[in-house]
């Protein structure tokens, strides 16, 4: 039986006032932000800790959370070989999708050639103000593929946690949950503790959550105060030519993977546009992790497969940052007017789908994961040209975060289609009618015991029906 959220969908009673809204007062911190950044660009350079603040208290949550959802999401499907062909379809899509995204990224940038113009000279270039993003690379560059299989697992069981090693967190998850379903009944009381974890976190999330509109401000008026001068000439032309990569990559890929699954992208794009604000204002997808796990499921996914697809795209399917990174590294060269022939280009490619797994676990992660992958080029395209683009590397970000964030819920979407569990019906009338969905209430439900959506897993192992839950 699938473990989708299965009660019929109830309209509200009353629709409530737009400042009951927590994505009205999201643009709200954003527009002041902006003013704040154009007006007192000094004050605005100084309010970067609100953003860091707000961003620093959802880490927090975001290890712990990922770990009992996706233990849950696993145990509940009943056996392993449910839960490994999951998992492999998972990883299947999102390096295809990944692909795609590096592939745009390679064509767009030798069409638009936004860096050709630059002439600039490395033996004459200053490198010092990407120093400490060269120092961090140069600690994660070396071990190829070796070094990332390695960083898969943890020093201990804790350091997952402690460091923020998404990955490795996403590694321990499977494991416990693996030795949840070889125990049978017996482990009933484990899963029970884990989703009461997953609930107390999503509960200290929904209080977090109303201090966005602060920190989508401190972000805002940062960028702007402190970067809003050095968008001019090439650097524009670069930031401009990103951002139509990603709407390409998102509407003319995604858009038809949707069409596929039954549904419009236009519509999903509604449906999320609260977590969107958030991410736009605060440039990290993680922030809306929790609301993004009830959402789908709301929209007619399984929790099985939500609480596996979701965390897993955060370590595999950064499909902004795949993008950036392909985009960056020949930008740089064209810079220096430097010829990087089609058969590097491709290697690059196939080193950066390997070296962007994971990324998520690293703080400014596609800054230095770039710089960690053209460690290996140096010859070719120089590192130190990461210097060029560190000042607009906030203004990538947020296009990054919100590239990453719809593909994420797409790709849950699309495994829950390919594995035939998705309620195509119940996700047309949410996309239909986003207003039928309250994340905040739902949370406070679950929160509160009401409705636990986790299966109980029976004498033979198979995972039982959930308890419903209504979205209202």
């Amino acid at each position: 039986m699938s473990d989708a959220i299965t009660a019929p969908l109830r309209p509200v009673r009353a629709r409530p006032p737009l400042w009951h809204h927590l994505y009205f007062w999201v643009l709200v911190g954003i527009a002041v932000g902006i003013l704040i950044g154009l007006f007192a660009p000094e004050l605005g350079a100084n309010m970067k800790w609100m953003a860091d603040l707000f961003i620093k208290t959802v880490k927090v949550v975001i290890a712990p959370t990922i770990f009992a959802t996706v233990a849950v999401g696993i145990a509940s499907l009943g056996n392993l070989a449910k839960a490994g062909g999951l998992a492999l379809r998972t990883i299947i899509y999102f390096h295809i999708t990944t692909v795609f995204a590096l592939g745009i990224g390679l064509v767009m940038i030798n069409l638009m050639a936004p860096g050709a113009s630059l002439g600039l000279d490395i033996s004459t270039f200053d490198a010092s103000t990407a120093e400490s993003t060269l120092s961090t690379a140069g600690g994660i560059s070396g071990g190829g593929i070796t070094g990332f299989m390695l960083n898969l697992v943890p020093h201990s069981f804790m350091s997952a946690f402690v460091e923020g090693q998404l990955i490795q967190v996403l590694v321990l998850a499977i494991l416990v949950a693996c030795a949840i379903t070889m125990l049978g009944p017996r482990a009933q009381g484990a899963v029970d503790a884990l989703d009461t974890l997953a609930k107390i976190m999503f509960g200290i999330i929904k209080i977090i959550m109303w201090l966005a509109p602060i920190g989508a401000m401190g972000g805002m008026a940062f960028t702007i105060g402190e970067y809003g001068s050095q968008i001019l000439g090439s650097l524009a032309q670069f930031m401009f030519s990103f951002y139509l990569t990603c709407l390409l990559f998102t509407f003319g890929v995604l858009g038809p993977i949707c069409w596929w699954c039954g549904f419009s992208i236009f519509k999903y794009i509604r449906y999320i546009k609260d977590e969107l604000l958030i991410v736009l204002g605060t440039s990290s997808s993680e922030t809306v992790l929790p609301r993004m796990l009830v959402k789908l499921e709301a929209a007619g996914a399984p929790r099985s497969v939500v609480g596996l697809t979701i965390p897993t795209g955060y370590s595999f399917n950064l499909d902004g940052t795949a993008i950036y990174m392909t985009m960056a590294a020949i930008f740089i060269a064209q810079a220096f007017g430097i010829d990087v022939p089609i058969s590097t280009q491709i290697g690059l490619l196939v080193f950066m789908l390997i070296s962007s797994n994971g990324a998520a676990g690293v703080t400014g992660a596609g800054l230095v994961t770039l710089a960690a992958s053209l460690a290996a080029f140096d010859s070719i395209i120089p590192l130190a040209g990461i210097a060029l683009i560190v000042g607009i590397d906030r203004f990538m970000s947020e296009a990054r975060a919100l590239t990453n964030l719809t593909g994420n819920g797409i790709g849950t979407l699309v495994v829950a289609r390919w594995t035939g569990q998705l309620d195509r019906q119940r996700l047309n009338e949410v996309l239909n009618n986003p207003t039928l969905v309250d994340v905040d209430q739902m949370l406070s439900e679950q929160l509160g015991g009401v409705g636990s959506s986790h299966p109980v897993i029976g004498e033979e192992g198979d995972a039982q029906g959930p308890a419903p839950v209504t979205a209202r």
